[in-house]
């Protein structure tokens, strides 16, 4: 596993020479490139000096966004699988082999059973162009009930679901975007998290919750920083993925009140030092 910086994430917006800055500078072993960015410097130089910032830098990289809208109408979403495989084969040639999309735990239209085959028509087509280019793609649900509550039709919002899904699929490349917030507002467990196999886990959010507050009653953009509280057991759920294998990005994503209006360097080395003292806590440093 390795420490990872998404800027987004702690409420910074930077650019993506910024960000792989802010990671070096607060000891992040990797970062979320945007590819974008990547791809317009490639351009003006090569993908060799793309590969080389990241090398020299040692730095690892993190994910990537799916940048398909596979909830949009037809043409937007046939246009937009058309070009995939040309951002997936630059993502592989950097070596940013995880791509990301989320999974609404709500429908307001669609009942359970055709949202599911919506979702694997949708979901296939992209998780099959990742897998020719080596790239797995990270699926995450949603947890909090004060997120489900005010739709018309539930769906998936638990690890079991999601894993369902990703088989689904039959892509063989598709797991968990694992996130510690939603795994605690969608009571999952510790044995939840320990039957998983390293296979089944792409990627991870690391996160707390904010203290006297029921679970069910958690608001999902209203958290707290990596061991803030204690809540999540994140100690605890580090140590588990470690031994299950898992080697992947760790990104805070704590969406704490702490983090506004602050400075970008101030915000990355916060949020470093809670992430580094939960490490060190799961023996991990």
């Amino acid at each position: 596993m390795f420490r990872n910086l998404n800027t987004g994430a702690i409420s910074i917006r930077a650019t993506m020479m910024e960000a792989l800055e802010l990671a070096i500078n607060n000891e992040f072993e990797g970062f979320d490139p945007n590819l974008g960015e990547a791809r317009k410097l490639a351009d003006e130089n090569s993908v060799e000096h793309v590969k080389a910032l990241f090398e020299e830098a040692g730095v690892k990289l993190g994910g990537w966004n799916l940048p398909v809208n596979w909830r949009g109408a037809n043409a937007e979403y046939y246009d937009h699988l058309a070009k995939l495989p040309e951002r997936a084969e630059f993502a592989a040639e950097l070596g940013c082999n995880r791509c990301i999309t989320v999974i609404m735990a709500w429908d307001n239209n669609r009942p359970f059973r055709e949202n599911w085959d919506f979702h694997v028509k949708r979901l296939t087509p992209p998780a099959e162009i990742l897998r020719d280019y080596g790239i797995s793609l990270a699926m995450e649900f949603i947890g909090p009930q004060t997120s489900r509550a005010p739709h018309k039709y539930g769906f998936l919002d638990s690890i079991d679901g999601l894993l369902a899904l990703c088989a689904a699929l039959g892509t063989g490349n598709a797991g968990l975007l694992l996130d510690t917030w939603h795994c605690y507002t969608a009571h999952a467990s510790l044995a939840d998290i320990e039957k998983l196999s390293k296979e089944d886990v792409v990627y991870v959010h690391i996160n707390d919750a904010p203290a006297g507050i029921e679970t069910d009653d958690q608001i999902d953009n209203v958290r707290a920083l990596p061991g803030e509280t204690g809540i999540i057991p994140l100690p605890e759920i580090l140590r588990i993925l470690k031994d299950i294998g898992y080697d992947g990005p760790v990104t805070p994503e704590p969406f704490s009140k702490q983090l506004d209006n602050v400075a970008p360097a101030k915000a990355a080395k916060l949020v470093s030092d809670t992430l580094d003292k939960v490490w060190r806590e799961a023996g991990l440093a």
